[in-house]
């Protein structure tokens, strides 16, 4: 672990099913599995009685009904939002609608940096347009209910909105998709950014909680270990990129098989996405080369 994060794939839950997390903390897995969500979305319920609900996930009726089961006899005051990719926000229109709570956490979608000329957001239909929040949060930000207080926490890189959520009464922390126990994190231009992902990344390495909550998979236990780990995952990650332009590679493709080598078919797609955050935060670095601007199809040189 010192070296590299080991990873739990273990399934947090069933589908559906209700668990009781912690004290304060109950967990809903959404339905929806896949190479990029693992076993589904985490939605959370925090508190008893007047209750908070973090990422109430994907716009599917049976997730919205398993937490509106969940919840039933008590009152929702608030439905917060880590980020707006679509397996995380869309539910948080149904469930207003049918208790009152108002939608709070990240600001609208937007992306890390503008489109380049002639360049297409392969990701465009991953994100959630529609939301709207009630309320934005910023950075230390917080709301509260009966024995509990949720504060905002920002934490850019795999979306430009991105935000965690501290529960100070238990040192956890709700980490959506910047920091997950299964799995590193797709970090996609435009809309994240590989250098505002470190820097998050740096961000928590500093803090004192003890758990992280996050939007996939089970929970992040000794979580500055784990992020410890995460950046030096990432730094190798960058040095072998580095190598295989020095050893001649030209493009995304021929880099993502030289390093990725038996990836699973279903995630090669989001290998490259990530190899091109790379590539951008080293170009502005100066650390590599590119003929035009930085693209998924274009071709970089080692410095």
């Amino acid at each position: 672990m010192a070296d590299d994060p080991t990873f739990d794939t273990r399934p947090p839950a069933l589908a559906e099913e209700c668990v009781c997390v912690s004290p304060l903390v109950r967990r809903v897995v959404a339905g929806n599995p896949g190479p990029i969500t693992f076993t589904g979305t985490c939605s959370y319920i925090v508190g008893t009685g007047n209750v908070a609900i973090i990422d109430p996930g994907p716009d599917m009726p049976d997730h919205v009904e398993a937490i509106l089961n969940a919840v039933r006899g008590e009152t929702v005051t608030h439905i917060l939002v880590t980020h707006t990719h679509k397996d995380h926000s869309p539910a948080a229109a149904a469930i207003k609608a049918a208790t009152g709570a108002v939608i709070v956490g990240c600001a609208p979608h937007h992306s890390a940096r503008p489109l380049f000329s002639g360049e297409v957001n392969t990701l465009e239909a991953s994100s959630d347009k529609g939301y709207a929040p009630d309320q934005e949060l910023n950075e230390g930000d917080a709301i509260e209910g009966a024995g509990w207080t949720l504060e905002a926490l920002a934490t850019p890189g795999h979306m430009a909105n991105h935000l965690a959520f501290v529960l100070p009464e238990e040192k956890a922390l709700f980490s959506g998709d910047h920091v997950m126990a299964w799995s590193t994190t797709v970090v996609a231009p435009p809309d994240g950014s590989m250098s505002a992902f470190m820097a998050s990344l740096d961000k928590l390495r500093g803090r004192e909680e003890t758990l992280y909550w996050p939007g996939h998979g089970g929970p992040v236990q000794e979580p500055q270990r784990f992020v410890r780990a995460l950046i030096h995952h990432r730094h190798q990650r960058e040095a072998s990129i580095l190598n295989r332009l020095r050893a001649g590679d030209r493009t995304i493709p021929e880099i993502v098989a030289a390093i990725y080598q038996g990836l699973n078919p279903a995630l090669v797609g989001a290998a490259g996405l990530s190899v091109f955050a790379h590539l951008e935060d080293l170009v502005a670095k100066g650390q590599a080369a590119v003929d035009g601007l930085p693209a998924l199809d274009s071709e970089y040189h080692a410095v």
